[in-house]
């Protein structure tokens, strides 16, 4: 309940990039006659493949989760009452950002619950190891707009959680619906092969950390891959048939192809783009740039850490596997995007692409601070429970403003600039109406009509209808009644939660 209300209470109406925007499009391409990319769109999104037709270059994998809403959302687009509407927020962009961000933040919430009572944390620890995921990692602002990393955490946690209880039950029907979940992934984006390989580094340090050994680990291994190969293949198959539909080869991918096109574009790009950022930069970037350092943007990691090597004698194997696989996952990530020209997501809240490894670390970081808080020094606990406030306050800031706000503003504030800093100058500033007044408004917020009206309000649907002006005001006075009864309810659950989870409580 909480989690969906949660999902409900932070949605906006809008997708939140256009990156999910071209991919609802090939949702609608499923199974309407309109195109993939539409012929305007050219050059700034799409790539020409069979037939000169243009095409998405996405993997296919949220657009097949978003088919459901966008079937409904198109259906209730289409009723009389919103005969007059066809504004921003669309009607169908409303049904697909509300449902499917609800759906995954629900499910999420359950796997993950799951996978915490799994590694044997008590009842209260496993839950309020959840609402810190939930309200005080980049995964809320995720929730927000709605790009692939949430649906990617959700498939990763429910590969973690089935395959680890393949290991400790030999039920290959875990392992089969864990490796489905990956599988998954997989056609979400191609790069969460890396997801796989941590979770099968995982379930080998967790036999490793038993002392299992020779004869016994090889018949393990041997009849994990008899149940993940084929599955891990026929979801590789679907991919590699989605790519030969759309660019007639199965072993390239998209990135070839844009390289390609855009040098034709821009002779005078670098011979190795998008490749062409220096190794270094690449990785030191996502640690220590003020931009997009994931210390900043998911304080929790650095308190995960701590713990990790603060206890780690004390911690169970399938503990330390999956704080050790986690970590290794995130380091993979940052070297694998560190040469690439756009290796912090563009136009993003953070470094989108290691986001989802950072969140999967810090998972453990509150269930280890209650589990371990008596073994724990002073100054460690105050440090953890600081750590702790200040994410949550910064998931919190991260919600007010559409992401590409800051981005405009860097346009003339120039680089480095410390992102978190300067979006709690603009709540400050938009709050007491001083944003010309403090310098925080430039041309470039203005040289996109809609982009402007999105920016300029606050980031949730009841002020996005009012400001946008499109919709009639009992409308609007509706929207605003539901979200504050949302808002409450949200609070009342969370009460009744700390109220369950009291000591001494018979449902801990």
């Amino acid at each position: 309940m909480a989690a969906g209300l949660l999902a409900f209470v932070v949605q906006s109406g809008e997708l939140g990039t256009a990156d999910t925007m071209h991919r609802l499009q090939t949702t609608h391409w499923l199974w309407t006659s309109e195109p993939q990319v539409f012929p305007n769109e050219y050059p700034e999104f799409g790539l020409h493949g069979r037939g000169g037709r243009i095409y998405s270059w996405y993997g296919i994998g949220q657009s097949l989760l978003m088919l459901p809403a966008d079937l409904v959302g198109t259906w209730i687009a289409r009723w009389e009452v919103f005969s007059g509407y066809g504004d921003d927020p669309a009607v169908r962009s409303i049904v697909v950002s509300y449902s499917t961000s609800i759906l995954v933040n629900v499910l999420t919430a359950l796997v993950s619950l799951r996978l915490l009572r799994q590694f044997r944390f008590s009842l209260s620890e496993s839950i309020l190891g959840v609402l810190a995921l939930m309200f005080c990692t980049t995964h809320l602002h995720y929730t927000q707009n709605m790009m692939e990393n949430n649906y990617i955490m959700l498939l990763t946690l429910t590969g973690f959680s089935f395959q680890y209880e393949w290991l400790r039950t030999g039920s290959e029907r875990a392992l089969f619906a864990g490796c489905v979940a990956l599988g998954l992934n997989l056609l979400t984006r191609l790069t969460t092969g890396l997801d796989l390989i941590a979770i099968g580094i995982f379930l080998l340090l967790i036999l490793w950390f038993e002392r299992v050994r020779g004869r016994e680990l090889w018949q393990r291994f041997i009849q994990y891959v008899k149940i993940a190969a084929p599955v891990y293949a026929f979801f590789l198959l679907i991919d590699r048939l989605y790519q030969f539909y759309r660019f007639g080869s199965f072993t390239n991918t998209y990135v070839s192809i844009f390289a390609k096109e855009q040098r034709i574009i821009d002779p005078t790009l670098p011979p190795n783009f998008p490749w062409s950022t220096p190794f270094f930069e690449g990785v030191l970037g996502p640690l220590f740039k003020p931009e997009k350092s994931i210390f900043l943007f998911d304080p929790l990691l650095v308190l995960a850490i701590l713990l990790l090597a603060v206890l780690w004698r004390r911690m169970s194997p399938e503990i330390r596997a999956y704080g050790v696989s986690s970590l290794l996952l995130l380091i993979a990530y940052i070297c694998f995007y560190a040469r690439y020209t756009y290796w912090a997501g563009d136009f993003a809240w953070g470094d989108r692409y290691v986001s989802t490894s950072v969140e999967l670390a810090a998972l453990l970081a509150v269930p280890l601070l209650l589990r371990y808080r008596e073994n724990l020094s002073a100054w460690i606990c105050r440090g953890g429970m600081l750590l702790i406030v200040a994410s949550l306050i910064i998931q919190l800031a991260s919600l007010a403003f559409w992401l590409p706000l800051e981005i405009y503003q860097m346009e003339t504030l120039g680089h480095p600039t410390f992102v978190i800093a300067l979006r709690f100058k603009n709540i400050a500033a938009f709050a007491l109406g001083k944003m010309d007044a403090w310098g925080l408004n430039n041309e470039p917020m203005t040289q996109d009509p809609w982009d402007y009206v999105h920016i300029t309000t606050w980031n949730f649907l009841p002020f996005l209808l009012r400001r946008v002006g499109a919709a009639p005001g009992w409308v609007i006075d509706i929207a605003f009644a539901v979200w504050w009864t949302a808002i409450a309810a949200l609070a009342a659950t969370l009460w009744r939660l700390k109220t369950l989870l009291r000591p001494g409580s018979t449902a801990t």
